[in-house]
């Protein structure tokens, strides 16, 4: 045969073998080009709360960078149970997006015996958004200056104060308080944390365990007394509260978040544009100023250092739930 025939023929069929191989290639930009339609995050509780305000804070900078809308869908109920169960059976690419709470992600598989999703297993961590602590308030009639007075002051009446909790985290903080000051005080559950502070205020309670927003302005205005916060680091909202643990609880931390997750099996490229957005988002002095009015501390990690969090709150919190005797009403 003709050495130019057989050059042809040898040529000819290696462009039907790479056209064979490139067919079944993943396209290139359908990975790259992130994101190509709306973005949908969604927020496992009512809109007007903290959660929803940061998902409308980041979705309106992903939106302005990207050219796609971004789209906060409020699906709340059941501790959050149905917007993360939503999540993390929808498509794994990209889309779609939970504005995840660590009361769903970290609390909530101690607190169920059964929940419909993994926060490990059906989820891929992109970054944390932010964390606040908790601050411990009481009725500014209890004769309790700080924390040392309000253990005393348990100690000696048993079963006799009460606290009141707008959710599981919250409750849980104050059963981890309970168990390490050894104490006997009573839970009462409430719909929300403003109703809490309210009930404080009223004395239908006496303190409580709760987030920065709806007590800043109580504490200010001398309705509500804070004796601690529960980060280990001092609240840049109220920078003349002391901490838990300068108040003489020496392992007592707790330190709420609110992340990004994708659901699992969301390519890499995808995952790494939806990070790099979120990150830019969080350094916008808007933004900034906008999550510390509410205590919430701007973070924007890596996935690997959301995961790693996850896993050890997984832990932590399973355990003092279990410790406690708590599960979900």
């Amino acid at each position: 045969m003709d050495a130019d025939v057989l050059q042809r023929k040898n040529m000819g069929r290696l462009i039907l073998f790479l056209g064979f191989v490139f067919a079944f290639l993943p396209p290139v930009n359908a990975q790259t080009n992130f994101p190509v339609r709306p973005v949908r995050l969604v927020v496992g509780f009512p809109p007007g709360g903290a959660n929803d305000i940061l998902a409308r804070l980041i979705g309106a900078r992903m939106q302005e960078a990207w050219g796609q809308s971004v789209i906060v869908d409020n699906k709340p109920g059941a501790n959050a149970i149905i917007g993360t169960d939503l999540v993390a059976k929808s498509a794994a690419d990209g889309y779609t997006l939970l504005i995840g709470a660590s009361g769903a992600m970290a609390f909530n598989p101690g607190l169920y015996d059964k929940l419909p999703y993994d926060p490990v297993r059906d989820f891929a961590p992109v970054t944390m958004l932010g964390s606040f602590p908790l601050v411990l308030g009481v009725n500014p009639s209890l004769p309790a200056q700080s924390v040392k007075e309000l253990i005393a002051l348990a100690r000696a009446s048993p079963d006799k104060l009460n606290y009141g909790a707008g959710s599981t985290p919250f409750q849980l903080a104050a059963e981890l308080f309970k168990v390490q000051a050894e104490l006997q005080i009573n839970h009462i559950p409430y719909k929300g944390s403003a109703a809490t502070v309210t009930a404080v205020m009223a004395n239908d309670v006496q303190f409580t365990f709760v987030d920065a927003p709806p007590a800043v302005a109580q504490i200010r205005a001398g309705r509500l007394r804070a004796l601690a916060v529960t980060s280990r680091t001092r609240a840049a909202v109220l920078p003349d509260v002391p901490t838990m643990m300068e108040a003489g609880m020496g392992q007592y931390e707790v330190v709420l978040w609110t992340s990004l997750f994708a659901p699992a099996g969301t390519p890499r490229p995808v995952l790494e544009a939806i990070h790099a957005q979120a990150l830019k988002a969080l350094q916008v002095a808007e933004v900034r100023e906008r999550m510390a009015a509410l205590g919430i501390e701007a973070v924007g990690n890596t996935p690997e250092q959301l995961g790693a969090i996850l896993k050890a709150d997984l832990e932590k919190w399973t355990a003092v739930a279990k410790g406690a005797g708590v599960k979900a009403q």
